[in-house]
């Protein structure tokens, strides 16, 4: 038998539909400006003849892609080691978001959001603030408002594209946002990044690392149309 006969009989490998909408830990990545910066320094590395590779980081719980728990700003709330597992693992909502400066309950009528539901916002953000290191300060932010919205809502989750759900401009918000939601259990995933998808229904797969009694935890995000 040919070696071509033979090989026309291997499976067909269909591309992977997942999509990986997480942002790349590295070293200075962008961070909250009055946070302390990301640094990844490999301390051992094969190509110059150690005999393993390895990295240390130093970092916060909310770097990059990450989960907020409750306990981040919620006296006694659950820590990221308690988040149940199907909380970001499931069917998922892309809601494309049109208003350039933040999410407001107005927008959102229009998407009949239902209870349970796993809502991943895709703002102006996406294509923008990923562009660069520097920290942008005038992202699309989620309004009190809508976060109030999202919790009669009854929402399971949501995430957002930029590594806070508040206006950085607005510190009040930052606080208002945050309890709204995770006084009610719902849990957060911040820093996705959304360029290049649409709008529309998904399956979502996202867990953190199981960091005990974490305030956060960093994590890994994929989809795949539903």
């Amino acid at each position: 038998m040919s070696k071509d006969s033979g090989s026309s009989r291997r499976p067909h490998v269909q591309k992977s539909q997942w999509i990986d909408i997480s942002i790349p830990l590295r070293n200075n990545m962008v961070h909250w400006p009055t946070d302390d910066p990301t640094v990844v320094k490999r301390i051992k590395d094969v190509d110059r003849g150690d005999p393993v590779t390895m990295s240390e980081m130093t970092l916060i719980s909310h770097t990059g892609t990450h989960i907020d728990a409750p306990l981040h700003f919620i006296y006694g709330g659950n820590s990221i080691d308690k988040m149940p597992l199907d909380t970001a693992i499931g069917r998922a909502r892309v809601i494309g978001i049109k208003d350039t400066t933040s999410i407001k309950p107005t927008e959102l009528a229009h998407y009949d959001i239902q209870r349970g539901e796993r809502i991943l916002f895709k703002t102006r953000n996406s294509p923008r603030v990923y562009q660069t290191d520097k920290f942008i300060d005038d992202y699309v932010y989620l309004s009190t408002e809508a976060a109030h919205f999202l919790v009669e809502k009854n929402v399971r989750m949501i995430g957002f594209d930029y590594i806070s759900i508040g206006c950085y401009r607005l510190e009040s918000n930052v606080k208002e946002t945050h309890e709204a939601l995770l006084s009610r259990g719902i849990w957060i995933i911040e820093g996705l990044n959304l360029s290049g998808v649409k709008a529309g229904k998904y399956e979502l797969i996202c867990l953190p690392i199981k960091l005990e009694r974490g305030d956060a935890g960093m994590a890994r995000a994929i989809i795949r149309p539903a």
